[in-house]
């Protein structure tokens, strides 16, 4: 018997175990168990603008009212009918909220392949790519899953402004300072731009959580907004979706704000309310495009070198302020789903969740 976390699209919080029958497999195709998976807010993005961006289509369910949340984790191979792939390797990749996935292999290479069902062509590249583990847990797995996908996002993001000079801004604002991407977007930038000034705006309850990761060189909590040098030329960059915040940056900076980045979602109920706001129009920042693009610009080999030179980096600093946690059972995985999606996560928590 298989299990999938089943959300009602319109309504997130609707959420419900729902059990199917393991579906065969027909002739190069493979089953992954899902062993363990990360849960941010990242996936809380994924749900809350799935419809717009097709993230319901990685993993559906067959009716259109409800879909499975995509999520990234490891899986075990316990059924092959794929010559190149064996029962007992492991991989990491997009999963679904679910115990099993069915994976149809192609391109497959030594260190990797994509996944070629029907329903999957056509999405994004970055989301269809398997990566193959030998049978061995590896160090930092639980980093990986939690970090790595958001430190992507973090890595093009100032790739982009770079390539743009910073818009000529000589500052980088970032709300939701404490999620994870932005965290990761402060520290390459600090690392490749380190000229830009790191700003954070953050809510009260965070502000000591963002100063303690030492990765901004300013932190303000949200009601402190006008404290901050509006003469400075500055670019932002958005992860709270509030629209009366970035309203207020906007009126705060007046012609100051070079640039307004939009990424992700993560106060999902204060999302809109930005429609006529002064200064340059936000632009929504979309990583998979962004790493199609530097991908075709530079390759894929130095595309992953570069990311992962920086992610070694984030990572052993980030041990100093993250706190892993494993979740065992269904229950409790639906819980921690419920309390992501209201925002109730402390971000000092990194949520592993465990199905094997």
């Amino acid at each position: 018997m298989m299990q999938s976390l089943w959300v009602k699209k319109d309504d997130l919080v609707q959420s419900e175990w729902h059990d199917s029958d393991v579906p065969v497999l027909a002739d190069g195709q493979i089953l992954l168990a899902v062993e363990k998976y990360a849960l941010t807010a990242n996936n809380i993005t994924y749900a809350a603008v799935g419809d717009g961006f097709g993230y319901w289509n990685f993993f559906p369910t067959g009716d259109n009212e409800w879909g499975i949340v995509p999520v990234w984790g490891f899986a075990n191979v316990v059924a092959s009918e794929n010559a190149d792939i064996a029962v007992g390797e492991r991989v990491y990749g997009y999963l679904p909220m679910a115990s099993h996935l069915l994976v149809t292999p192609t391109n497959v290479q030594e260190g990797g392949f994509v996944d070629g069902a029907a329903h999957r062509q056509g999405l994004a590249i970055i989301y269809n790519q398997y990566h193959r583990l030998g049978q061995e847990e590896s160090p930092l797995e639980a980093e990986r899953a939690i970090f790595q996908p958001l430190f992507t996002t973090s890595f093009l993001i100032e790739n982009f402004m770079r390539s743009n000079d910073w818009f000529g801004a000589e500052a980088l604002l970032m709300t939701s300072a404490s999620s994870k991407t932005a965290l990761g977007l402060a520290m390459v930038t600090k690392n490749l731009s380190p000229t830009i000034k790191r700003i954070g705006l953050t809510s009260a309850g965070n502000k000591s959580f963002v100063e303690q990761s030492g990765l901004y060189d300013e932190v303000l909590t949200y009601d402190a907004l006008s404290a901050a040098d509006a003469a400075k030329p500055t670019v932002s960059v958005d992860f709270a979706g509030n629209g009366q915040l970035l309203d207020s940056i906007h009126k705060q900076y007046g012609a100051a704000l070079k640039f307004s980045s939009l990424v992700g979602v993560t106060h999902i109920s204060e999302r809109g309310g930005a429609d006529n706001i002064p200064g340059p129009k936000p632009e929504m920042f979309f990583a998979p495009t962004a790493a199609e693009t530097l991908m075709k610009e530079i390759g894929p080999a130095a595309f992953r070198a570069q990311v992962d030179d920086q992610f070694s980096a984030f990572v052993a600093g980030a041990t100093a302020y993250l706190q892993i946690e494993r979740l065992d059972g269904l229950e409790a995985l639906k819980s921690a789903y419920l309390a992501m999606l209201a925002n109730e996560v402390a971000p000092s928590r990194g949520l592993m969740c465990h199905l094997g």
